[in-house]
């Protein structure tokens, strides 16, 4: 009888890590290219849709390949995401048109969506407990490091060579962690023989499209009917989805899960704090950029040192997990965050550029707490059987945080500014978006500028409080999680 390969460990965790890096620098990559990509496709009333559709699709793939990580293995599952990643980033650097460029982010994104989940998943397989917070912190490092080398490397290959490069560099990478991955990651995985849950699949893809899509419409110029309609189609979705799920034989997600109450806690604990990380990731710059009037380079460093901080707070999660119980050190990380948004909700107009750089470090160190406690939390009290479904649902509540609060974020920015207008007949919504622009805020009649600053800024401070009212939130929440964990 021959023996069964062995895992080679380290280079395997190599390979997550690339992946995950490629994952990482995706958004931002993108982002630095667009006014590039908008000028040569003459596309920019469907602009939002490129980040949008591919963050759309890898949420509604999410919870479907952790299923598939159970019942058929890892590997496999991670290497079919990983090769429609590299010819969904293929097609998009192929691309001619927006519409196109579009269809292909979307093809893109459900690759995207088995690499955070099943990487891991991995993490959980090959590493114990102990261990497991540590290596989530290396591997999330690579999100800090991304976020320096997004817009150097994008603006680098955008003036070099062209946009299309920034899709066309995922396919050597992409490949090479496809061979590292097969070669030296293998496991002993019994696959479940139990039917596969496509009617449950497609309720619950529908009822996850709906909602994207319905907190999307919220910020538009109807948003409210909007809203409104979609939701009502995700509650009738949702009950189809549930109704299914009670009969079938092996669940896409299994119900049970939710009479877990520590899983609960983690999963809405996580939705909660990365609604905080987008509210402050993408408001943060605008302000460097419009109270400030700093250009766009600072406005984007000026959340940099979150990211360095995030992996320092990953390290000491993974030490601190093992010495006290996650209540304990989420609680201590919420009341971080708690602090640094509360400051962020209270200091002045006038609060020079390096005390946003502090903010950020502080902040920083509390999200990389609690994003590494809640997914080995989320890991640690289900069965071994259900880590993949578990760590897939854990990534789904993030995205579908970061989809809802953005949204409500937006909202509430909107109607502020619109408050702001009216009280002040000189100004208008243009010239607050002029203002934004530290290019075009320069040609705005020097008089008005005062008060523009301060429409802009009570706008961004009615963020902050209500990212203090989230926190507050969390650390409610937090009290419930009373059973210890089952690893």
């Amino acid at each position: 009888m021959s023996k069964a390969k062995q895992t080679n460990v380290a280079v395997t965790t190599v390979a997550i890590f690339v992946a995950t890096f490629m994952t990482a620098i995706e958004g931002t990559i993108v982002a630095t290219a667009m006014p590039t990509i908008v000028g040569d496709l003459h596309g920019v009333s469907l602009m939002n849709w490129i980040v949008s559709i591919y963050l759309l699709t890898n949420a509604m793939a999410t919870p479907i390949y952790g299923k598939f990580a159970d019942k058929i293995g890892r590997k496999p599952v991670f290497l079919l995401g990983l090769l429609i990643f590299i010819l969904g980033s293929a097609a998009s650097g192929l691309s001619q048109s927006m519409p196109v460029l579009i269809i292909c982010r979307a093809f893109q994104g459900v690759g995207a969506g088995a690499i955070m989940p099943v990487t891991f998943t991995i993490i959980a397989d090959i590493y114990p407990y102990e261990k497991r917070a540590k290596v989530l912190g290396f591997n999330g490092s690579a999100w800090g490091i991304a976020s320096v080398v997004a817009p150097l490397l994008g603006g680098f290959i955008v003036d070099s060579l062209s946009w299309h490069w920034i899709f066309f560099i995922n396919v050597p990478i992409g490949l090479a962690t496809m061979v590292l991955v097969a070669l030296f990651f293998h496991e002993q995985h019994e696959t479940v023989s139990a039917p596969v849950d496509f009617l449950g699949t497609l309720w619950l893809v529908l009822t996850l499209l709906l909602l994207m899509l319905g907190f999307q419409a919220l910020a538009g110029p109807h948003g409210g009917w909007g809203f409104a309609g979609l939701l009502a189609a995700a509650a009738i979705t949702l009950w189809l989805f549930v109704r299914r799920e009670k009969q079938a034989e092996d669940p896409i997600i299994d119900l049970k899960l939710f009479q877990n109450r520590p899983f609960v806690v983690a999963n809405v604990l996580a939705a909660l704090v990365s609604g905080v990380v987008i509210g402050y990731e993408t408001y943060m710059p605008m302000w460097v950029q419009g109270v400030l009037g700093m250009a766009a380079s600072f406005g984007g460093f000026a959340i940099t040192p979150s990211s360095l901080m995030w992996v320092i707070g990953s390290f000491v999660a993974g030490r601190l997990l093992t010495k006290m119980t996650p209540r304990r050190l989420l609680t201590w990380a919420l009341a971080d965050i708690l602090g640094g948004v509360v400051v962020l909700a209270l200091v002045p107009e006038s609060t020079p550029y390096v005390a946003f750089l502090v903010i950020a470090g502080v902040l920083g160190f509390g999200f990389g707490i609690v994003i590494t406690s809640t997914t080995v939390r989320a890991q640690a009290v289900v069965k071994p059987t259900e880590v993949g479904v578990a760590t897939s649902f854990n990534t789904l509540s993030r995205t579908l945080g970061q989809t809802l609060m953005v949204s409500l974020y937006g909202v509430v920015l909107n109607l502020r500014m619109a408050q702001g207008v009216a009280a002040h007949g000189a100004v208008n919504l243009n010239m607050l978006n002029r203002l934004i622009n530290p290019q075009t805020a320069v040609d705005l009649p020097k008089r008005l500028l005062p008060v523009l600053h301060e429409i802009l800024y009570a706008g961004l401070h009615n963020i902050y409080f209500f990212s203090v009212v989230i926190v507050l939130l969390g650390l409610i929440i937090n009290t419930f999680d009373r059973q210890p964990s089952t690893d």
